[in-house]
């Protein structure tokens, strides 16, 4: 059952509200039960197997919190409690390391040694990868103190809540349980409102905006994955279309996520702020999928580089400086920790080398930034000049890298990738529609078919249509406020940087919403459109996290 469909939103979510309020009315610990209860149908009415698969592993971790937590107060027993951290962390490892890569691991150990190893097919439990990080993210919180007293109920509440659960955002429990003690399980207007609004709004990103793009983006990356050569204009169509298309379903997810838990008075963190308009690599994985960047930041890279820079302490060399910062510093406390935590970002995105490979690339993007960082202004002495004229050519080169790694992202195997990358770069030559080309022909006869070829993919129109819409998609993400900033004074989402103000996030002032005729009417216009869509094609990303 998927947030847009039919079933969800005149089904599910009717039943689910209403029966926690009219439970919250008598009981809160009853309407907190009740958001168990329908959080695990909602999990078992997409494969009631998953409940199966995953609910040993749910026992599991809370028996293996509940043995830290005893040990945890006993300095004695630290060492205990340290082994079975790892032992936890093992596990849940293991656990979505068999679901999720196990015939990719068997297939490459078959292509590198020769084996004949069985692929078979593994059930792969929805949201496994979302549930297994905030699974360790507590294991470790749990050990450490930050989380001192949970009760079954509160976990099972924690791992399951349902409108995290397909596409996140990942959270802490100690972001999370406080509100969930403190909610009144009451009818709301507030959240009500500002909760739907969000729901409605991420619905139109999805069903009307993403979904959209997303049968042109397919066609041309089976074509690539086929054989086909793809022409310039056509690479450009398919890896822009692409990174709008999951642009807007990632984030218009999240705004259903956020929104639905706002309707039950819970804020879930912001997960995207315009990534598309960052200046550089570091500020797009500050705005891209937040609360990852959050989790991997906090139990992957920051550990590994406080044991990098004790081990280099001990050996008497130095650690990283803003001022007198060596290359071996900067590449083993810098530059291998990115690159190890971009390639499990990558590795955890999906089962494949196309996977890793996009990691590892965005590993490379942050290196290069950071060592930009740290020449960049002391080869360029003006400050005025140096952000007058980085921060567009910081947009280009970022959007630029953003959308070429994106290509390894969507496509099926490398040859695909190869062939859109390689008419991004102009080497498979420029297709045109072939009406356009029998008019141009006469006037171009000196450049030779494969520079200029007639194109039968598109029509001239439908050519011109695609390269409007596409327009269109990103004048909404690079121009139009987000729907997190259109609401902020109504606090939407925990941990939204109100700081960061971009150029054009003074259009938010237009945009604001409030409980007025306007905004009704539009919110009325944008939930009719949504609503008519849903009975469109649509596709679903999330399967294989």
């Amino acid at each position: 059952m998927l947030f847009n469909s039919n079933l969800f939103i005149f089904g599910f979510l009717p039943l689910a509200v209403l029966g926690f309020y009219a439970l919250g009315s008598r009981s809160r610990e009853w309407a907190l039960r009740w958001l168990i209860f329908i959080s695990v149908l909602f999990y078992v009415s997409w494969r009631p197997l998953n409940l199966l698969l995953v609910a040993p592993s749910i026992l599991l971790n809370f028996a293996i919190a509940r043995t830290l937590q005893r040990l945890g107060a006993d300095t004695r027993k630290a060492f205990r409690s340290r082994l079975l951290l790892i032992l936890g962390i093992t596990f849940n490892v293991g656990f979505l390391g068999y679901f999720k890569y196990k015939n990719f691991f068997l297939e490459g150990m078959n292509d590198a040694f020769g084996t004949t190893f069985i692929l078979t097919n593994v059930i792969l439990p929805l949201g496994i990868s979302f549930i297994t990080f905030q699974k360790i993210a507590f294991l470790v919180d749990v050990h450490a103190g930050r989380v001192e007293s949970f009760t079954f109920q509160d976990y099972c509440l924690f791992v399951l809540f349902f409108p995290q659960l397909i596409a996140g955002p990942i959270v802490h429990f100690r972001e999370m349980m406080p509100q969930f003690q403190q909610t009144r399980c009451r009818l709301d207007l507030d959240n009500a409102s500002v909760g739907l609004t969000l729901f409605i709004f991420g619905l139109f990103k999805k069903v009307v905006l993403a979904d959209s793009i997303a049968p042109t983006v397919s066609s041309i990356y089976q074509r690539a994955d086929a054989g086909a050569v793809i022409s310039l204009s056509t690479a450009w169509i398919a890896a822009i279309g692409f990174t709008l298309q999951i642009y807007f379903d990632f984030s218009g997810y999240s705004d259903m996520a956020i929104g639905l838990a706002r309707i039950f008075g819970i804020r879930l963190p912001a997960n995207f702020d315009s990534p598309l308009r960052a200046t550089s690599i570091i500020d797009y994985w500050l705005r891209w999928h937040m609360t990852l960047t959050r989790f991997l930041t906090a139990y992957i890279y920051n550990p590994l580089v406080l044991a990098l820079t004790r081990r280099r302490l001990r050996k008497g060399r130095s650690s990283l400086t803003l001022r007198n910062t060596t290359f071996g510093s900067f590449a083993m406390l810098l530059v291998f920790p990115t690159l190890v935590t971009m390639l499990i970002s990558g590795i955890w995105h999906g089962a494949g080398y196309l996977f890793l490979l996009w990691g590892a690339l965005h590993g490379v993007f942050l290196s290069v930034n950071h060592a930009w960082r740290l020449i960049g202004p002391r080869l360029w002495k003006d400050s005025k000049s140096y952000q007058r004229v980085m921060v567009p050519v910081g947009f280009l080169l970022t959007f630029s890298a953003v959308t070429t790694a994106m290509v390894l992202f969507r496509a099926q195997t490398l040859h695909g990738a190869g062939e859109i990358v390689s008419g991004m770069v102009g080497m498979n030559g420029i297709g045109i529609p072939s009406a356009l080309y029998a008019r141009v022909e006469p006037f171009v006869s000196f450049l030779n078919g494969k520079l200029l070829f007639a194109e039968s993919l598109w029509s001239l129109r439908d050519l011109v249509a695609l390269t409007v819409w596409i327009a269109v998609l990103l004048f909404i993400a690079l121009v139009c406020p987000n729907t997190l900033r259109i609401l902020a004074r109504h606090e939407p989402a925990l941990n939204l940087n109100t700081s960061r103000v971009d150029k054009n996030e003074g259009l938010a002032a237009v945009w604001r919403w409030d409980a007025n005729l306007v905004w009704a009417a539009v919110t009325a216009i944008v939930t009719i459109v949504s609503i008519v869509k849903l009975s469109g094609p649509s596709e679903f990303l999330y399967w294989q996290f």
